[in-house]
């Protein structure tokens, strides 16, 4: 993450917050060290963001430090929660941490009554975990491989026990409700074929890539073989 990015990433954390924060919980969040952490404390302030610390407690900003805020409506907010906390619950690593940002980007903009009212899960609300580590299992890999098109490597087992090597180009990734569908190409089979993330048991980027055609793309697979 370059400096300018995680500097707008602090500024949003602060934003979304009530009470103070640590240097070391932020650097867990933005995954960098603490001596990092006060380095871009230290430029936040000299750049003129109103920012209050203590030694041993924590940061957070001025409580007259003001914000444009956007301007959300009652519908607009509880579909973006559901949105967030549906990508929190299901999907890969990455994008979980994606989904944990927006949420505070979200959060900073409320006014104090709506951010009483979505801060914390709202009890009519709930998105349970599908086990991600197994239903979203490589997603982030396969993700980035969709959008560089780079060809897997994958060892599959089928619900029947069988287990079987595939080169495949990776096209997209369909959610059933209860797992991640992987559909593909597949070089072997010279055509279409669908992989459930959780019965991949190894997953290799390769070098090669792929080229998308108009006889081979998502968009051609669900048109012609999607109920």
């Amino acid at each position: 993450m370059r400096k300018a990015e995680r500097l707008f990433q602090i500024v949003n954390i602060l934003r979304g917050r009530r009470s103070v924060i640590t240097a070391e919980q932020l650097a867990q969040l933005l995954e960098v060290s603490e001596r990092t952490i006060y380095r871009d404390m230290q430029a936040l302030v000299l750049s003129g963001m109103q920012i209050e610390s203590e030694a041993g407690v924590g940061y957070r900003l001025k409580p007259k430090f003001d914000i444009p805020p956007l301007m959300f409506d009652q519908r607009e907010l509880e579909a973006l929660l559901l949105g967030v906390r549906m990508v929190q619950g299901w999907s890969g690593e990455k994008m979980g941490k994606a989904a944990d940002s927006a949420l505070h980007k979200i959060h900073s903009v409320l006014p104090d009554e709506l951010h009483r009212l979505y801060v914390q899960q709202p009890e009519w609300l709930i998105v349970p975990s599908i086990h991600r580590e197994r239903s979203a299992r490589h997603s982030d890999e396969i993700q980035e491989s969709i959008k560089k098109h780079f060809k897997l490597a994958i060892n599959y087992q089928r619900e029947d026990g069988e287990t079987s090597q595939r080169i495949i180009w990776p096209l997209g990734l369909v959610f059933w409700g209860s797992t991640w569908t992987l559909i593909s190409w597949c070089e072997i089979r010279q055509d279409y074929r669908m992989f459930r993330l959780d019965r991949i048991d190894k997953l290799v980027i390769l070098a090669d890539k792929f080229a998308v055609t108009p006889e081979c793309n998502l968009q051609h697979y669900w048109q012609n073989n999607a109920c």
